[in-house]
């Protein structure tokens, strides 16, 4: 049995039926965009308006002191400045915190999203303190390979052709590294010899091995915490590499946890140096969205990584990202385009992901000595994976006028475009005796024979084609407008991105002044990604994240494992992407975990909650006029929830089905003896409804 797949049941059995029902007619419909509807008007029979969001209207005085639960407004409305605060917050961030929306309409919008336009304004002391046990995040990648040795190196270093780290920590992860080969090369060889333990003999063993690492483990863990990692050091490596990979359970959690980072960084790397690097990433990931200052950067930075896509677990890639999405991404996520494509072209992450590092040309110097001697063998050669992509999903997109005899000149164009070996740090490097002599035609345009130059060429006429501007215009405006964007924004946008040189703060302040950003037709209208819905939630309940390893498996779980989209499509940011049955219940199933403290790492308080949203309350929400059964008291407290998630903007269609599930007698039957579980249903009700889907 699927127990994840189930837990919906499991806990509620009554909700499921009608939430995820609910969720799947209004998300998919509501998560449109411009394309089912006309400018100023939304058809009478579309359920996202005449089904699911009631007659209800936001109250024009924030401040009032009583208000009415808003819905989304009518087309023909205006936002209201509280509104506008928090489609801002919603398009421009990963989801608004408790007090957000109070400080964003004191400062203004405008304001606020000019701040965010410059992040080196912005400090961001409290995330740099969650970064900081991540070493990783700061390694060359020269030094990461070095400290977090690869099978390369390890073989290397066990055949004695490199020499051992002097330092004891990264000498310990190399010598059980050695181990672990020396015991496979063993067991593989027992294998071939038809010698291999049978299973009762082998389970035998296991036994004796995980029994002794038992003991041993009570024996580290009666130290003090300061001298258990020299306990360890001090161990024989055979021994050490028993020790790491046979603790288990309340052992290996307690030491994990007691160790110092940097320790406990050095414990996970004697089994598996290379995760370390994998997961210090994917949980920074998290840690940025979820406490970084800099919003809009953090936004961007996971715009263009998936623009510019690079799937992690491609060998050396594994090594490479970091400093990819370090000093290419973020580092030119706010800049010109122009400058952040160069970066990507001549990043060692992405010649290695579309495998341009082996492109040689036919005619090179390279390939011609490569061919004396060897008639009919085949010899590397002209690799077109980056130049289709580099036009295809990079600039000029699918529709861009290139065709194929464009692609093979492009790819002539970027042979000897590589880098230097990984073990070295794999910087980029030209190397002109594989660079494809003679002229080259791309798009019409000569490319005279000039090295490494003629990359540059291309990239700046790639960079500045009217094609380019377009399809990067619409992009950002499916990102933060709608699926399918008025084709007048994404005109204007091309315009501003063709007169600044692609500039992308000048592009972005017009998207972000333009009347269809703060059209109502846009407003809670673009369903969430997994990634966004996680973090959204995770922000909006004020939960801290302690240990982000459980969400991240959430979220591969949901469909979007971080970093490991496999095409370099990168990961889609329309409805229809992520919006069917399954993934709704996966998202049901979340948002019941985590509201009852069973997702791992997090510190959730349904009280804590009930709190802030009487704190930031902008006016105490009256009762609502849905039937119902409940006392008053429950009513004010889902009001409450409802009022600090999402502002109390809650349709009338999805408060009577919360409340239907609330009278449920399987739910209702708890409310006074565990207000706590109903507090945690409210909370998981809330999560899991459609306004709580779109941002």
């Amino acid at each position: 049995m699927d127990t994840g797949r189930t837990h919906v049941a499991t806990l509620l059995p009554a909700i499921f039926l009608v939430v995820v029902t609910v969720l799947f007619n209004v998300v998919i419909i509501a998560g449109s965009g411009w394309a089912q509807q006309s400018v100023g008007t939304r058809p009478a029979a579309d359920p996202a308006s005449s089904s699911n969001h009631g007659n209800a209207t936001a109250q024009t005085s924030p401040r009032a002191s009583t208000r009415t639960i808003a819905s989304r407004p009518t087309p023909a409305s205006k936002l209201t400045n509280e509104q506008r605060a928090l489609h801002a917050l919603n398009r421009l961030t990963f989801g608004p915190r408790p007090g957000d929306l109070q400080k964003v309409m004191d400062m203004d919008v405008d304001d606020w999203i000019e701040q965010q336009m410059h992040p080196e304004e912005i400090s961001d002391s409290v995330l740099d303190g969650k970064l900081g046990p991540f070493r990783t995040l700061r390694m060359s990648t020269r030094d990461l390979v070095q400290t977090f040795p690869n099978n390369n190196l390890i073989k290397q270093a066990s055949e004695g052709k490199i020499p051992l780290p002097t330092d004891p920590i990264k000498r310990s992860i190399y010598e059980v590294q050695i181990s672990i080969l020396a015991e496979r090369q063993k067991q593989d060889q027992l294998a071939r010899d038809g010698k291999e333990p049978d299973a009762d003999t082998k389970a035998k063993i296991d036994k004796q091995n995980q029994d002794a690492v038992a003991t041993r483990a009570d024996g580290i863990l009666a130290l003090p915490k300061d001298k258990r990692m020299e306990a360890i050091l001090a161990l024989p490596p055979d021994d050490r590499r028993l020790f790491v990979t046979d603790i288990h359970g309340s052992q290996r959690d307690r030491l994990l946890a007691e160790f110092p980072p940097d320790q406990r960084e050095a414990f996970l790397a004697m089994t598996g140096p290379v995760g370390v690097v994998i997961n210090e990433l994917q949980q920074a990931k998290l840690l940025r969205a979820l406490y970084s200052e800099r919003q809009l950067q953090e936004v961007m930075t996971d715009f263009w990584f998936n623009h510019f896509n690079i799937y992690l677990n491609k060998d050396a890639d594994q090594y490479l990202v970091t400093g990819y999405e370090r000093d290419v991404i973020r580092a030119h996520a706010l800049g010109k385009f122009k400058d952040l494509l160069v970066a990507t072209a001549q990043s060692p992450a992405m010649l290695f992901y579309l495998d341009n590092w082996l492109s040689m040309g036919p005619k090179s110097a390279a390939a011609v000595a490569a061919n004396k001697g060897k008639p009919g063998q085949a010899v590397p050669g002209l690799n077109e994976n980056y130049g289709r992509e580099l036009m295809e999903l990079h600039t000029v997109s699918v529709n861009g006028g290139y065709n194929q005899h464009d692609v093979t000149e492009l790819a002539r164009v970027l042979t000897g475009w590589t880098t230097q070996p990984l073990e070295q740090g794999a910087a980029f490097q030209f190397d002109a005796k594989k660079h494809e002599p003679g002229d080259k035609i791309v798009l019409g345009q000569t490319i005279p024979e000039n090295g490494v130059n003629e990359g540059m060429q291309v990239l700046d006429m790639l960079a500045h084609h009217p094609n380019t501007a377009k399809f990067i215009a619409r992009k950002l405006a499916v990102r933060f407008v709608a699926d399918d964007p008025p084709p007048a924004l994404v005109d204007r946008l091309t315009q501003k991105f063709l007169s600044t040189d692609g500039d992308m703060r000048e592009v972005l302040r017009t998207l972000f002044k333009s009347p269809e950003f703060w059209s109502a037709k846009t407003y809670r209208a673009k369903v969430k990604t997994p990634f966004e819905f996680v973090v959204s939630s995770l922000r909006a309940t004020g939960t801290d994240l302690n240990n982000p390893a459980p969400v991240l498996g959430i979220l591969n779980k949901m469909g979007m494992p971080l970093y490991q989209m496999v095409p370099p499509t990168g990961y889609s940011m329309t409805a229809s992407t992520w919006m069917n049955s399954e993934a709704l219940v996966d998202r049901m199933n979340y948002a019941l975990a985590l509201s009852n403290g069973q997702v791992g790492g997090t510190n959730f308080d349904a009280g804590r909650l009930l709190a802030l949203g009487t704190l930031t309350s902008r006016g105490f929400p009256r009762p609502n006029p849905a039937d119902s059964d409940s006392g008053r008291g429950q009513e004010t407290a889902l009001l409450l929830l409802e009022n600090a998630l999402l502002n109390g903007e809650v349709s009338a269609s999805t408060q009577k089905a919360i409340r239907r599930q609330l009278d449920d007698p399987q739910v209702a039957a708890h409310a006074l003896d565990d207000p706590k579980r109903t507090l945690s249903t409210m909370t998981a009700l809330v999560i899991g409804s459609p306004e709580f889907q779109h941002r």
